[in-house]
Order: C-alpha cells, then structure tokens, then sequence
C-alpha cells in the first residue's frame, strides 16, 4: 500500500473542510482506498491527510493533480506531500 501524506497549513478550517468534502479531484476514482484527517493538537491551524493507495502510480497522479489545485486555492497554504510505502504494520 503507498500513502500520500499531505500537510498545509488552514487558516479557516471550516472552509478548508468544506472544500475537502466537496472531493474536487474525485477521490475515489482517482484510487484512494481511504483517508485520515488529522489536526496537530497544539496547532489546530494544521492540517494533516494520508490517502491510501493501492497503486503508487495512482498516488503519483493525485499529486500532481492536487499541485495544481492547490495553485489555484486559498484554503490550503503551504501545502507539503509525499508519497510514502507502508512496509509494516502492527496493533496492541
């Protein structure tokens, strides 16, 4: 499994989640298998979402479509991402 790891900056969360939730790139069609939003507790003006992928190269395209969107939007700033493999699992 491959996971694009994101991480910007939001300054208004409502409205960054709202464009989340509009799935403007068509997640699932795009191959994400599921996702996870995460706020740093410290710093709730952060975002942080793993997409996962069965397919790196369907993780490679999200990328670069979500580059462009983010050239075009406010919500996200200072966007950060990249494509990680999981090698290893585990629970307690």
């Amino acid at each position: 499994m491959y996971v694009l790891r994101i991480e910007h900056a939001v300054p208004d969360y409502e409205a960054w989640k709202q464009a989340f939730d509009g799935d403007p790139l068509g997640r699932g069609a795009a191959g994400v298998r599921a996702y996870r939003v995460m706020r740093p507790v410290e710093d709730p003006g952060r975002v942080m979402i793993d997409l996962d992928f069965d397919e790196r190269e369907r993780a490679e395209r999200m990328l670069t479509r979500l580059w462009e969107l983010w050239s075009r939007v406010t919500v996200a700033v200072g966007p950060q991402a990249e494509i990680t493999e999981v090698v290893e699992t585990g629970q307690y």
